[in-house]
């Protein structure tokens, strides 16, 4: 289902049309929601600590975990001590908001929580309350700063600075709003964003290109990099799988099969294994990687991936942010 709406988004279907009444109310939902922040029924908070929302418009893999990465090693270069904080999509903890460190629970916090934890090492809190998870962040005297995962659409949490991350090649789709178009809100929302990042492809007029940069092949069971050998099959669980893919591509490797599975799906041993042989090796994302230690395989594999955003975004961004702390 995940593949067919993203194919319709893109390219078109008329069964998209069933669902215009459920796009009039997503509309009317989001644009009550808006106003009633706008007319001050409800209130933003702002916490003792500046905030930076990484976010999108529009749903599936827009390469916000990256550039949350990125900002957070930045930040930490330049002499702040980052926090970041996430909804935890696909965690069912029952306790929220959660601290996350390399060693959760994947189940409990969510697939990119960890990810994020193990990357970069700094304190992080999942929960639906994001300022619930902020305040958890900040009574621990452990940062200065904060990092909001995938949080434009959650205005109840203020913020210093609002970075809208664009999939370079997809763009916006058919330009509609959920579920007729992959658009969470309209196009012009992002004239309110401070900078625009465009996840590959090419840059438009008043964004930042970011390229992804593959690293070496890791064993999935943690036993350290290795090479990919014989014959293998891929697979991805992430937001937009074809980017995966079409990555190991570029690098090379022409996988026998690809498997595309749905965003943040929880993974057994019993549902992997039969992919591939014992000659064969299992190709996957980081992403997937993590939910898939306690029981990995010795011919499995995952490709860490890093964004570039290069030096003079490097200081747009500090300047920005000095600027909008200092009021100017």
């Amino acid at each position: 289902m995940q593949q067919w709406f993203e194919r319709a988004w893109q390219h078109g279907h008329p069964l998209l049309w069933l669902l215009a009444p459920l796009t009039l109310l997503f509309i009317g939902i989001s644009a009550l929601r808006r106003w009633l922040f706008a007319a001050g029924v409800k209130s933003s908070i702002e916490v003792d600590v500046p905030v930076v929302v990484v976010g999108n418009i529009s749903v599936g893999g827009n390469g916000k975990t990256p550039t949350v990465l990125y900002l957070t090693e930045l930040l930490q270069r330049s002499g702040y001590r980052p926090g970041i904080i996430s909804r935890g999509y696909g965690g069912d903890s029952k306790q929220h908001p959660m601290l996350v460190d390399s060693n959760s629970d994947p189940k409990l916090c969510g697939d990119e929580p960890l990810l994020m934890a193990q990357r970069s090492q700094v304190p992080l809190a999942v929960g639906s309350d994001r300022v619930a998870a902020a305040k958890l962040l900040i009574d621990s005297g452990l940062v200065d700063i904060l990092i909001s995962d995938d949080g434009m659409q959650h205005y109840r949490l203020g913020r210093t600075i609002e970075v809208a991350v664009i999939d370079g090649v997809r763009r916006f789709g058919n330009g509609l709003r959920l579920p007729m178009g992959p658009l969470r809100e309209s196009v012009g929302r992002l004239q309110y964003c401070d900078l625009l990042i465009c996840n590959g492809g090419t840059a438009q007029s008043g964004e930042w290109l970011m390229k992804l940069q593959p690293a070496d092949w890791l064993k999935v069971d943690g036993s350290g990099a290795a090479t990919p050998a014989g014959e293998m099959v891929a697979m991805a669980g992430i937001g937009h799988p074809p980017r995966f893919f079409d990555t190991i591509a570029e690098l090379g490797l022409r996988p026998v099969q690809c498997h595309a599975f749905v965003d943040h799906m929880p993974y057994s041993a019993e549902m992997l294994m039969p992919l591939v042989s014992a000659e064969q090796s299992l190709l996957m994302t980081e992403k997937d990687a993590v939910k898939c230690r306690d029981f990995a395989q010795h011919n499995w594999y995952y490709l860490p991936v890093s964004a570039n955003l290069g030096e003079k975004f490097d200081s747009h961004f500090l300047t920005l942010l000095k600027e909008k702390l200092n009021g100017v």
